[in-house]
């Protein structure tokens, strides 16, 4: 297949490597033409664009089998989500409809899901999240599920969980320097993802994927904070992280969501089985990897 990988970035570089690796012809699309070692050594050819940019997106040249969008805010406020997400969207629908792909897969966020009450949610579930930049996603979801509707654009989405995986696991990394805190008993549930499943979900969706569907990609375990925290201290042999009230924490970017994200549509319908179904088996990778490169530095309790 001729594929298109917009943003290779945390996700977009190994996904663009492993496309290689299996045959296909990949090119990646970067915003700046830094790190293009790894890639030009695999065969990726590059394209430097931007999707806030229309005219930069001449640069592209379709028709592409497959079209992934993994473009990144860099942490941004509503005003960069609306302009990357929803606008360059609306700039890449634009480009590639006079030679539409076969696939097009955005990966979104399972912070579209707002639910407080620890309930389970699927696809089908509320989207009515209470932040600026959440409503921004639910609303660039709208327009590629309206194009694939009415327009026979080939969007399908996927909404991912927290990534986790090499550089990347904030309370890991918290918990590592002795700066977690648990908020309150700990109980509210995290919903994870490692990098590498992140990559075969995309995969899988490319293949099997079904046009103007919504597939979530989680793990198969969502954890409470305090149960990941207690595996990380006995684990690592170390002490758990102080108990806070939640108030002292302040407002959190993600929101204090509380909810089981189900992944079964991406299991059943894709035949994805998750290379790490929990964080545990993911973070035990991790750790190795850490370990074997030197990288695990631990600050030593100071109790």
């Amino acid at each position: 297949m001729r594929v298109l990988v917009i943003g290779a970035g945390y996700i977009g570089l190994p996904l663009s490597l492993e496309l290689a690796r299996l045959g296909h012809d990949v090119t990646a699309v970067k915003r700046s033409p830094d790190d293009t070692g790894r890639l030009a050594g695999a065969g990726v050819k590059m394209i430097q664009a931007d999707v806030t940019q229309p005219e930069s997106l001449k640069n592209l040249q379709p028709p592409y089998d497959w079209v992934v969008n993994l473009v990144s805010s860099n942490k941004g406020g509503p005003e960069e989500y609306r302009a990357i997400y929803l606008e360059g969207t609306k700039n890449l629908i634009h480009a590639l409809s006079g030679n539409p792909p076969k696939r097009y897969v955005y990966s979104s966020s399972t912070s579209v899901y707002a639910q407080i009450d620890g309930s389970a949610v699927k696809e089908s579930s509320p989207t009515e999240p209470t932040s600026e930049t959440g409503k921004i996603l639910v609303e660039t979801e709208k327009l590629l599920l309206d194009a694939a509707h009415n327009q026979k654009f080939p969007a399908i989405i996927l909404r991912v969980a927290g990534i986790y995986g090499p550089d990347r696991g904030h309370l890991f990394r918290q918990f590592l320097k002795n700066e977690a805190k648990i908020p309150g008993k700990g109980d509210r549930l995290i919903n994870m993802v490692h990098q590498d499943d992140v990559v075969g979900a995309i995969v899988a969706a490319l293949k099997s994927g079904r046009v103007g569907e919504v597939y979530n990609v989680v793990d198969d375990e969502p954890v409470a904070q305090v149960h990941f925290f207690r595996w990380l201290s006995e684990t690592l042999g170390k002490y758990m992280p102080p108990f806070v009230d939640e108030e002292s924490l302040g407002p959190r970017k993600r929101g204090a969501s509380h909810k089981k994200i189900q992944n079964r549509r991406l299991k059943m319908e894709l035949g994805y089985q998750p290379k790490y179904p929990t964080f545990r088996q993911g973070y035990t990778a991790e750790i190795k990897r850490m370990e074997d490169a030197n990288e695990m530095n631990i600050t030593p309790d100071a109790r």
